[in-house]
This record gives structure tokens, C-alpha cells and sequence, in this order.
């Protein structure tokens, strides 16, 4: 069992930044991959970015609409993985979720259906 805790959302004007943060407990963190989605109102939930899981955790993964913009860092020691946002634009508005799994093994984390654990959102809103 996994329970995860977000907080940082907030709102923003375009151009500015945000970073969100959510914290893990219930099981070993490092053996955690972690994972940032988002949703828009009317839109279906979407990847952004994700950590994986122990030696792998150098090799961030990010959306194509995200790249370059956001960075998914984790510290273990605290059992936290943050979403840093710049350069924000109005398309970012959504509630964004953390997300983990623990399972081993090879799976996409871009697919949501490969997450256990969710958080319960945060929203982020990117003003004009």
C-alpha cells in the first residue's frame, strides 16, 4: 500500500513557474517509479513526465508538450518526487496527479494503466 500526498499547485501567470511536489509512504521509495499526469477540463488524462524506478532514476521521461519546460526530480532520502514547471503556458491548466508503481520489469511509464497508486490532484492554473 501506497499512499501519496501532493501540494504546489496553485496559480500562475503564463510564463511563470511552479513546482509541485508529492510525497510517498507505505513502501520503499526508491523501488518506486514515479510518474506525473495531468487533465484538463474535457480532455482525458495525460502523461507528463516520470521518474523510474532505482537505477533508472537518471533517466527522466517527459511529454513532448512538457520537454524542456518541466523537470521531474525525486529525493529519496524524503521520499518525494517534484514536477518543476517554467515557462508556463494557458495549455498547462489541468489538475495534476502523482502516480507510482512498484511493479519489476520493463513496462511504459507514458501508459497510466501501468500506475497502482494515485494522488488525489492538485490543480495548477496557468493564467493569460
Amino acid at each position: 500500500q501506497v499512499q501519496l500526498v501532493e501540494s504546489g499547485g496553485g496559480l500562475v501567470q503564463a510564463g511563470g513557474s511552479l513546482r509541485l511536489s508529492c510525497a510517498a509512504s507505505g513502501r520503499t521509495f526508491s523501488m518506486l517509479t514515479m510518474g506525473w499526469f495531468r487533465q484538463a477540463p474535457g480532455k482525458e488524462r495525460e502523461f507528463a513526465a516520470a521518474s523510474r524506478r532505482g537505477r533508472y532514476t537518471n533517466n527522466p521521461t517527459y511529454a513532448d508538450s512538457v520537454k524542456g519546460r518541466f523537470t521531474i526530480s525525486r529525493d529519496n532520502a524524503k521520499n518525494t518526487v517534484y514536477l518543476q514547471m517554467d515557462s508556463l503556458k494557458p495549455d498547462d491548466t489541468a489538475v495534476y496527479y502523482c502516480a507510482a508503481y512498484a511493479r519489476l520489469g520493463y513496462s511504459s511509464t507514458r501508459d497510466a494503466r501501468n500506475y497502482d497508486y494515485w494522488g488525489q490532484g492538485t490543480q495548477v492554473t496557468v493564467s493569460s
